[in-house]
């Protein structure tokens, strides 16, 4: 049996008083393209942050190719680990905000290499190489010496997706990635995530973008109050999903 590269066992999580994830139980198999939509508020980008650790959880157990995400586990406790090993398990996993973050002082191509040249050391040159070959994978090339200011936000995301996919990670995140461009630049972002997707990427994908969870995703994951109200195959839960509650969603959004 393969091992899953997403387990997520009844996760729970609040902030304060508000409990925003409430028994989160998921698993992604290697190469599939998970896609999680639901209303604002439901959990969806909470979740997402909970895979690598950039939000604890309060409950349950995140595991990313069978190891413990962020945590140890002994005589049936979790103790959080030291923010230099949870730095050390994020080097396989990329992420991809809805806002770029860039660097504004540097050129695209220099954006590509910073965590290479930072986190493994590797040279300039091979950092460099790497840099101008993701870059062309994502369609912009030509781009390398431009900096952040002179590209479109469908071309920043480009290079944001570029210096994720810099580190080589198992696992791509992506939270909602279109839903700060302009119309007309957001199918220059889903084309990159197709192509990712036929080479066989592992990737969640909080997402906007119906036609691309029908068109890509291996399963459909619908959030609502922090529970995960309906998931199957996108085509069976977009055309003919079983709960009201998903009902109701999608019948605003299409």
């Amino acid at each position: 049996m393969t091992e899953p590269m997403v387990e997520a066992l009844d996760i729970y999580k609040s902030f304060g008083s508000v409990e925003v994830l409430r028994g989160i139980n998921l698993t992604v198999m290697p190469g599939e393209v998970a896609c999680v939509i639901g209303p604002s508020g439901s959990g969806k980008s909470t979740f997402l942050r909970c895979v690598n650790h950039l939000e604890t959880i309060d409950a349950g157990r995140m595991r990313v190719e069978g190891d413990l995400i962020g945590y140890r586990e002994s005589g049936g406790k979790l103790y959080e680990l030291r923010e230099s090993e949870v730095a050390h398990q994020r080097r396989d996993i990329g992420m991809v905000f809805q806002r770029f973050n860039l660097f504004p002082h540097m050129t695209a191509a220099e954006n590509v290499m910073e965590a290479p040249r930072t986190v493994r050391r590797e040279s300039k040159t091979k950092a460099r190489e790497r840099a101008v070959a993701l870059l062309e994978r994502v369609g912009l090339v030509e781009k390398c010496d431009s900096y952040p200011a002179q590209l479109s936000g469908g071309q920043q995301q480009r290079v944001a997706i570029a210096r994720a996919l810099a580190m080589e990670p198992k696992l791509m995140l992506f939270d909602e990635p279109t839903s700060a461009l302009d119309p007309e630049l957001v199918g220059e972002v889903l084309d990159v995530m197709r192509g990712l997707a036929r080479d066989g990427m592992t990737m969640i994908v909080v997402t906007h973008e119906m036609g691309f969870a029908r068109e890509v995703g291996d399963t459909l994951v619908f959030m609502d109050e922090g529970r995960i109200v309906e998931a199957g195959n996108p085509r069976d839960v977009l055309t003919n999903p079983r709960e009201e509650r998903t009902k109701a969603f999608l019948s605003k959004v299409l």
